[in-house]
């Protein structure tokens, strides 16, 4: 045995002459959600019984049920790794479903030894499952060729899985049905994947796009991306810059009501809409917000300001803020005020970190009403505004703390790593918005995925509505 190994390190046979007539084994496990969705993804059997809760409640079990294999695949558990074990074959199985095991339900699984062959090594179990009211969910037999040599084997680690859900991308995209296409300049889109992203978003009843830029060179992208533009007003510019100018006018004069960034940089979309002379400017700072759907927190998180500005100051962090909980507001409820997490690298305030005194003067500016609508607290470390075990064992009283919608970054350079790293390491959805101009202003990046985009244009519509129903200054 190698070094810190045990026994739960091994798997360890029982052969075919060491078998006995009534030998048993058994094990327990209890029904989840994600056991079911694991096994819906594993087998492809997508019966809306087993994770349409409507559906299901309609039927004849009046509510989800486990799939019949799931206790099934228990019984193959048991005989592959237990009774006999390792080297183990398959040879027939007979099962009778009789009860549904339902999310929460605790099964036993036990197999005997019913019948072993003399003449060569095949043995046959009696299969039995039960619930934890010793009712029986599954009974059958199985029919094995059991191993003839003896085998201790160390288990081989399996990886973790981690179920990426969306059901927060598709709820977005929904609520988006009712609201009348967004007029949208889709400026220099003149790669395909810009493109792509533009004509996703009409397929989806999002946008309607008006594609600004040089016109034979959105034509060739189109062509060589193999998407037909020709029902898509066309504005033509000499350049890049030209097309950011023209997408900024277009949006003062009420032409369209959103702008979407193609390929070009971000600072060069950015130079006009931000100029005193370009007509979107407010009263508020630009900034941008990330609305991630983080596979491992429990709600959709803001993340802010991760693209524009570079080391925000007290005054521009505020109005970071103030966007922000505009944001939340609209996609999320009116009704409800967001818990803003100030971040930095400690609790505590501390005179030689400028991040920690400007999250105790943005908490008492939101105490004094200059920043409305949302619980604030700060300064907190990542882990204390995201997780609640954090907040447990440091002992921190706070509303805010676990359990934040926004996370305010100290600076471009956080903000930006934050976000990509759930994004490329945590299997994140992340989709951007500028906000705080007089339209929103969808910014995607070059490696966003097209399922990115439109959220980030279903964030934009979202926006676009409220600012039409003069919701949000």
């Amino acid at each position: 045995m190698g070094f810190g190994a045990n026994d739960a390190d091994y798997l360890e046979n029982v052969p075919y002459n060491e078998l006995k007539l009534c030998q048993r084994a058994s094990l327990v496990r209890t029904l989840s959600q994600e056991d079911i969705e694991l096994f819906a993804v594993m087998s492809g059997n997508v019966n809306p019984a087993h994770l349409d809760e409507d559906f299901a409640r309609a039927g004849v079990f009046e509510g989800i049920i486990g799939h019949g294999m799931w206790a099934g695949s228990l019984v193959s558990t048991l005989l592959g790794t237990v009774l006999p074990g390792p080297g183990t074959v398959y040879l027939s199985q007979n099962l009778d479903f009789q009860k549904p095991v339902r999310i929460g339900d605790t099964i036993s699984v036990s197999v005997t030894v019913s019948h072993i062959r003399e003449d060569k090594p095949v043995v046959t179990f009696d299969c039995l499952c039960q619930n934890s009211l010793g009712e029986t969910v599954l009974r059958g037999t199985a029919v094995v060729l059991a191993p003839t040599e003896k085998v201790r084997y160390r288990t081989r680690q399996l990886p973790d899985v981690q179920l990426k859900r969306h059901d927060r991308y598709r709820a977005l995209i929904d609520s988006c049905a009712d609201i009348p296409l967004l007029r949208t300049a889709v400026v220099h889109p003149v790669a395909g994947y810009a493109l792509a992203a533009a004509y996703e978003g009409v397929r989806e009843k999002l946008i309607e796009p008006v594609l600004v830029g040089p016109k034979q060179r959105i034509q060739a992208a189109a062509a060589e991306a193999g998407v037909d533009i020709s029902g898509y007003e066309l504005v033509d510019t000499e350049h890049s810059h030209a097309a950011a100018a023209e997408a900024v006018r277009l949006a003062a004069t009420g032409e369209v009501e959103a702008i979407m960034k193609g390929a070009l940089h971000t600072g060069e979309l950015l130079r006009p809409l931000v100029s005193s002379g370009g007509g979107l400017r407010t009263e508020r700072r630009v900034s941008h917000a990330y609305v991630m759907d983080i596979p491992t927190y429990h709600k959709p998180l803001i993340i802010t300001d991760a693209a524009i500005n570079i080391l925000p100051d007290l005054e521009v962090k505020a109005d970071i803020c103030r966007n922000a909980v505009d944001l939340w507001r609209t996609i999320v409820s009116e009704e409800q005020w967001p818990k803003v997490a100030i971040l930095a690298a400690v609790e505590t305030v501390s005179p030689q970190m400028q991040a920690t005194v400007d999250a105790a003067c943005l908490c008492k500016m939101a105490d004094r009403d200059q920043i409305t609508n949302a619980f604030i607290d700060g300064p907190l470390a990542l882990d204390l505004a995201i997780s609640r075990e954090a907040v447990t064992k440091k002992g921190v009283r706070s509303e805010v703390a676990g359990d934040a919608d926004i996370l305010v970054v100290p600076d471009i350079e956080s903000g930006n790593m934050l976000a990509k790293q759930l994004t490329f390491l945590g299997s994140s959805d992340a989709a951007g918005l500028v906000l705080g101009a007089r339209v929103p202003v969808i910014l995607p990046s070059r490696s966003d995925s097209l399922r990115t985009r439109l959220m980030s244009c279903a964030l934009a519509v979202r926006m676009a509505q409220v600012r039409r129903e003069s919701k949000v200054v």
